[in-house]
């Protein structure tokens, strides 16, 4: 699934078809280069619309940023989660946006 960014191998399949895409190309099959571009850009903005929350006004990130982090405290508590996500939860929101949120957006805006 293009949304599953906690899986390694689809993250480093989804970097290579990025490459590929926007590494120039070849002058021969240029159809199949703008479908190869238009499959990879779609990809990436069925990732953007994930996380959309992370891109729209102060409000609306609290909101949904709460409900996750209740979701995810409600299943520690149930024992379906291993870990208490309290201790870290700011450090992950920073490094969510360092690492996920703005190269995404980077990516998106150098495709134009």
């Amino acid at each position: 699934m293009c949304t599953d960014i906690m899986d390694q191998e689809i993250g480093k399949l989804r970097k290579e078809r990025w490459n590929k895409a926007f590494s120039g190309g070849s002058e021969n099959d240029v159809v199949q280069d703008r479908n190869r571009k238009a499959t990879i850009v779609i990809e990436h903005l069925i990732q953007a619309s994930d996380v959309s929350h992370t891109m729209q006004h102060w409000h609306i990130y609290r909101k949904w940023n709460q409900n996750l982090f209740f979701e995810l405290y409600h299943a520690y508590k149930q024992g379906r989660l291993e870990k208490d996500p309290s201790p870290e939860w700011y450090k992950g929101e920073l490094a969510f946006f360092d690492y996920y949120v703005i190269p995404l957006a980077k990516k998106l805006d150098t495709c134009g």
